[in-house]
């Protein structure tokens, strides 16, 4: 597994070495040991799943103070866009993005340290997302910020009449009005 950081200090894309053969193929999802080599000691606690269809964006969500959770995601089927927004008030970086796609085909996984929004879009007419979480979902301490926030100004890759969202996700803050660390 490549381990290459992204422009937002302590968010990563995990790039698999891929062995394939007549069979098909194999590779290492997740080895704890390689991790915490190259990202740091972090205990996940729960796996989550989830299918959406095209245009199905879900996000920008992040849990506030001890709630807290980092996140390792990828998916199993189709093609996403997905997107880590720095909320560290103290961060050289703060109120920027990272995009990255995930796919079937690419293997790809991004890890979202705490202390970030996170959210992704769906490109293919259906995906199945996975991810890890390294602290138990806490209801009363969730957060949402606006997908389409005019400060973020996050580039979404489809037309924004094509995006479904839910309605909770409508109902998000704004960055400047959102809970941040």
């Amino acid at each position: 597994m490549e381990y290459k950081e992204t422009k937002l200090s302590g968010v990563y894309i995990l790039e698999p070495r891929i062995f394939n053969d007549a069979r098909g193929y194999f590779y290492e999802v997740w080895k704890e040991e390689d991790f915490k080599e190259h990202v740091g000691d972090v205990h996940f606690v729960q796996d989550n799943e989830s299918k959406s269809s095209y245009g199905v964006l879900r996000g920008l969500h992040y849990q506030k103070g001890d709630y807290a959770q980092a996140k390792l995601v990828r998916v199993l089927k189709g093609r996403v866009v997905d997107v880590a927004v720095d909320l560290r008030r103290d961060s050289a970086t703060f109120g920027q993005y990272v995009m990255v796609e995930l796919s079937d085909e690419n293997k790809r996984q991004f890890f979202i340290p705490r202390g970030f929004a996170h959210g992704f879009l769906v490109l293919s007419d259906e995906a199945i997302f996975t991810y890890k979480v390294d602290n138990n979902y806490a209801p009363q301490q969730e957060a949402s910020i606006l997908w389409n926030d005019k400060d973020l100004n996050i580039e979404w890759p489809i037309a924004a009449e094509d995006i479904q969202t839910s309605e909770k996700d409508l109902k998000a803050s704004t960055f400047k009005t959102a809970e941040l660390f």
